[in-house]
């Protein structure tokens, strides 16, 4: 599992931002930002020469480990390696917003130049990180903010997701399995998250607007991943003949595949959001799983590290950028992983795809 960890674990501590401002017609960051996609986030040969001759450094200050992680860290190091900026220090907190902390001022020894980072609990990383702030390191963030910073003076861009893009991906993926007709069930994210927030509610507007003939019946929250089994069977003994279930990422999908495999039912048609062996295998041997909507997160480190060359340079940067979206079904899977995170697919799901 890669981001749907993250959105698992903050679930669990309680560290979950606040939902931010009601969803548009497109994804808008947690303070209503606009969004810039992140391919307009670049620097030219003559920006990375001046880049070079500054020997600046770079420390990753990440919240876990995991392949999603890795992603990220692959595309800020070719990014910065292209800059001349050396990568002096990394850090897994754990999920520790203590730990995080400590990992602040464990690195602020190194005096990087700029640092990547996902806060992971906004109160407690606003305390964190004001040492490198007053140290004027250009902090670039993914996903979250620490409370009351302000872009621009003290950190540079949020990247992240195109959030509305990925429920809007899920929502087209589910209707396409079913005909674009029937009756599905909308399990969504039960906290304050813009991330999860948003991209549940583009699936449900998207749904709505574009498929008149496709009726979200049964609507449940879910918070705790591991209720998902229980939720899926609530829901599934009320309604049996579902079409789809949309579910709002892949941890708590895999509990939705059980209820329905106990169920014996093979009809019923999966979306989820973020890439997982468990899903995609089961996708790829021709289960109940239609598609993912995934993220192109080494694209989201690229993006981090040009954003940083912005800070160091004194360039304006995009307050609030997002990475690509892309739709992985049985027919792509392969090359949707390779996309994704930058490295090919697990060894079960390349096997099953032969």
């Amino acid at each position: 599992m890669f981001r749907t960890s993250i959105i698992a674990a903050f679930a669990a501590a309680g560290l979950l931002a606040a939902a931010g401002p009601a969803l548009a017609d497109g994804t808008v960051g947690p303070g209503g930002e606009a969004a810039t996609p992140s391919s307009a986030v670049t620097l030219s040969d003559a920006e990375a020469a001046k880049l070079k001759e500054g020997k600046y450094t770079a420390a990753l200050l990440w919240h876990t480990s995991s392949d999603f992680v890795n992603a990220v860290t692959a595309g800020a190091k070719d990014e910065f390696a292209r800059l001349g900026i050396s990568v002096v220090a990394e850090t897994d907190a754990g999920f520790d917003a203590a730990k995080q902390k400590s990992d602040v001022e464990t690195i602020l020894a190194k005096k990087p130049s700029a640092i990547l980072a996902l806060p992971l609990d906004p109160v407690t990383a606003a305390e964190a990180f004001k040492p490198a702030v007053a140290s004027g390191v250009k902090i670039v963030l993914l996903s979250n903010k620490p409370k009351d910073f302000v872009q621009g003076k003290d950190y540079v861009a949020i990247v992240t997701d195109d959030l509305y893009e990925m429920g809007k991906h899920a929502a087209d993926g589910l209707a396409e399995a079913i005909g674009r007709k029937g009756k599905i069930a909308w399990i969504y994210h039960d906290a304050q998250y813009y991330v999860t927030n948003q991209r549940d509610n583009a699936f449900k507007a998207t749904i709505e607007k574009d498929y008149p003939d496709i009726k979200i019946v049964a609507s449940q929250g879910i918070s705790d991943p591991a209720r998902a089994e229980d939720i899926a069977n609530a829901i599934l003994l009320k309604n049996p003949d579902l079409d789809g279930i949309y579910v709002t990422w892949a941890e708590p999908a895999e509990g939705v595949l059980a209820a329905l495999r106990a169920a014996g039912n093979s009809r019923t048609k999966v979306v989820t959001l973020d890439l997982s062996e468990p899903v995609g295998l089961d996708m790829v041997k021709g289960g109940n799983v239609a598609a993912i909507a995934a993220d192109k997160a080494y694209e989201l480190g690229r993006a981090m590290a040009a954003a940083a060359g912005y800070g160091l340079l004194g360039k304006p940067a995009p307050a609030f950028i997002v990475a690509p979206v892309l739709t992985v079904t049985k027919a792509n899977v392969v090359q949707g992983w390779q996309d994704s995170l930058h490295r090919p697919a697990p060894q079960s799901i390349l096997d099953a795809a032969k």
